[in-house]
């Protein structure tokens, strides 16, 4: 596996592969390595001839007073975990390359109507972050196919607007939640947890199937699901931001008669910030 930290290096390396008319796929990551980033990159392989992976802690998603000094940060491990998955490029930039006017000057990209809704309420800016850095990532790797989970599914719902309004000619694959064996999500800020929040957390996945389990009741009223499983979540100490249950084509709130709905949550527990998603249909 090849690593490298500058734009210049990464399209060397791009461009061989594109001379060669190879496939390539993007699996674009924040870092702090699990086993559900290693299933996107397991992804990606299934449709591509040559696999990069990303390691970029974005200062632009991430808002005044959240963690992303305390982000977890191991890039000698992470590139241990990519090379053994059979990547064959690792592209770990600093902040100054990615953003060489600094990231407060930078030019943006937003996408409106469903940026400032759900978590983006909550975190003022932060799509508006992981759109920028994604259009870069595309722009720069120029990738046929890229991978992203769907524990993010707002960010997933935005990365897919961005590549359509700005015809990005990638194909967005969204892979379903790897989840540990308790059904909690895997995710980078777990780790946040001490034992005895790690023991509750799962309970934020077991609301959410509660709560699915009654959407398809005569006369179910939504918002009264959401007021019961946001009691649920606090009565399990959890200190909630928003459960939602919203269409999953749109992310607007679910009305009478739809028929493909997605259930969301975040909840603060402890210092990590949880987030979660359960889709449903009729």
């Amino acid at each position: 596996m090849q690593t490298v930290n500058t734009v210049k290096e990464l399209k060397h390396w791009v461009g061989r592969w594109r001379r060669d008319d190879m496939r390539v796929g993007l699996v674009p990551t924040m870092g702090g390595l699990h086993e559900a980033h290693l299933r996107l990159v397991d992804a990606a392989f299934h449709s591509a001839d040559r696999v990069v992976a990303t390691v970029f802690v974005n200062p632009m998603q991430f808002g005044e007073g959240e963690d992303f000094n305390a982000y977890p940060r191991d890039l000698d491990q992470d590139a241990a975990l990519l090379e053994e998955r059979g990547v064959h490029l690792l592209f770990a930039p600093p902040v100054s390359e990615i953003y060489p006017s600094g990231a407060a000057a930078s030019t943006r990209v937003t996408v409106p109507g469903i940026s400032d809704i759900l978590c983006g309420a909550f975190r003022p800016g932060h799509f508006t972050g992981v759109a920028t850095v994604v259009a870069k990532l595309f722009n720069l790797v120029r990738p046929d196919m890229a991978v992203f989970g769907e524990k993010d599914y707002q960010q997933l719902a935005v990365i897919r607007r961005v590549t359509v309004d700005l015809n990005f000619p990638v194909e967005v694959v969204g892979l379903p939640t790897v989840r540990e064996a308790d059904g909690l999500a895997m995710s980078s800020r777990n780790r946040y947890l001490s034992a005895e929040e790690r023991r509750r957390a799962p309970r934020l996945q077991q609301i959410l199937q509660e709560t699915a389990a009654q959407l398809g009741r005569p006369g179910a009223d939504f918002r009264s699901l959401e007021a019961s499983a946001t009691r649920g979540l606090e009565a399990e100490g959890f200190r909630p931001d928003y459960v939602s249950i919203r269409r999953a084509g749109d992310l607007q709130p679910a009305a009478a008669g739809d028929r493909d709905l997605v259930v969301l949550a975040a909840a603060w527990l402890g210092r990590a910030r949880l987030i979660d998603n359960l889709p449903w249909s009729a």
